[in-house]
């Protein structure tokens, strides 16, 4: 078999999030749908990780299987995906990898961002894709708030459980609650704000979860040792501060 690595993009308003789901209405789900019309046959579609409904992508990647002698590969893979994609998916780039390629497994990294509007008024062409905070965000409060995530920590108290455990059974388990986020920078660009986050991997809403909270204490709604409690102190009470899905984009992953 001919393994392929995709690198995508695509607007997640339309979408209830990555993963298949009943009723097709996901970007695996068009994605699988697009191989179907092209190879007459079911190709599983192997994703980096998942997005959530409203999470938009620049650089998510993917990876399939075809038979070794198909002719869908490169730059023609990526024409006749497009062609058969909703125009709020596309496929970027097409390449070939090793067959021990995995999009999930070999990643060691990704980066999100996540995007701010800060006018009074909301840009009609931001809507869905940015969160509307306008007056009293402190940015140099912001930024030490982001420096404090930084480092090796347990993550519990900004993430969440998706819904097979409770919450007592996530928190028994610390080595998958605990990620390394290498860094948290913050861009002033006028009108936009911009966070960048970059780790080994993210839990579940944990960079919503990140964004959300440091905007609470940038509006001066909390100080600084609660966000440095929220990292540092992993068995308290979770904070409940998530940012919308509309701003946070998956940048790129990293291999």
């Amino acid at each position: 078999m001919l393994r392929l690595k995709l690198t995508l993009a695509y607007d997640g308003r339309p979408w209830v999030g990555w993963q298949s789901q009943p009723g097709g209405q996901t970007v695996q789900d068009q994605l699988e749908a697009a191989l179907q019309k092209l190879t007459g046959s079911r190709v599983v579609v192997h994703g980096s990780g998942r997005t959530d409904a409203g999470v938009h992508a620049r650089g998510q990647v993917a990876h399939i299987e075809l038979p070794e002698e198909s002719s869908l590969r490169g730059e023609s893979m990526v024409r006749a995906m497009n062609v058969n994609l909703p125009p709020s998916i596309r496929v970027l780039h097409c390449e070939d990898a090793s067959s021990d390629f995995h999009a999930r497994f070999s990643a060691k990294g990704k980066v999100y961002e996540y995007r701010i509007w800060r006018a009074d008024v909301m840009s009609p062409f931001e809507v869905g894709l940015a969160w509307h905070v306008f007056k009293g965000l402190d940015i140099g409060l912001l930024r030490e708030g982001a420096a404090l995530m930084c480092g090796r920590h347990n993550f519990a108290r900004l993430s969440a459980a998706r819904g097979d455990i409770s919450e007592e059974e996530r928190r028994e388990n610390a080595a998958g609650l605990t990620r390394t986020i290498q860094r948290v920078e913050i861009f002033d660009e006028g009108d936009l704000l911009r966070l960048e986050f970059e780790g080994e991997g993210f839990l579940y809403k944990m960079v919503r979860l990140m964004t959300g909270s440091l905007v609470h204490a940038a509006r001066g709604r909390a100080t600084l040792e609660w966000v440095r409690q929220l990292v540092q102190e992993p068995e308290g009470v979770k904070s409940h501060h998530c940012a919308p899905a509309d701003g946070l984009y998956l940048l790129r992953v990293l291999y």
